[in-house]
């Protein structure tokens, strides 16, 4: 059995690597889609594009919908989708991609610290599971992947 999955949410840690790292590691079959993760590439791709804006909503406006050609093509082509949500910065865009795979049918698993429980409550509710580290969420795609679970490998 092979996964496609789409890392949604925050773009300022190293989760995304942490999960390639432990996917690669356990040679479990997933192809990893995200959202271009390049801070400064997604916010100006709207005028390096199309050209300059009038102002800074049309300039935000140009690049977020170039961007959602990407996320939505990817969310639709995922057989799951997890959506981190970080400390440092509201992730509204997470919470849309939230929406956008359930209304979709797409198995969602959320990864957050506990602090966020109660904000993040309707968007847990429609998860499947809720993770606190990456390396849970490895351990869900290695146990639905291969039927098994590997108690051989420590609980995070």
């Amino acid at each position: 059995m092979s996964f496609t999955v789409y890392l949604a949410g925050e773009i300022h840690s190293d989760w995304r690597d942490r999960i390639a790292e432990g996917v690669h590691s356990r040679g479990l079959d997933v192809d990893l889609l995200s959202p271009v993760t390049e801070h400064a590439d997604s916010d100006n791709c709207g005028e390096a594009i199309l050209g300059k804006q009038p102002d800074t909503f049309s300039r935000d406006q140009a690049a977020a919908g170039i961007n959602a050609i990407r996320t939505r093509a990817a969310i639709c082509t995922a057989d799951l989708v997890i959506v981190r949500f970080g400390e440092k910065y509201r992730q509204w865009n997470a919470a849309f991609d939230a929406g956008i795979a359930v209304a979709s049918g797409i198995p969602i698993v959320t990864l957050h610290p506990e602090d966020f429980d109660h904000a993040l409550k309707e968007v847990d509710v429609a998860a499947q599971a809720v993770c606190r580290t990456p390396e849970q969420v490895v351990e869900i795609l290695d146990y639905v992947l291969s039927g098994q679970l590997r108690t051989d490998q420590p609980s995070k």
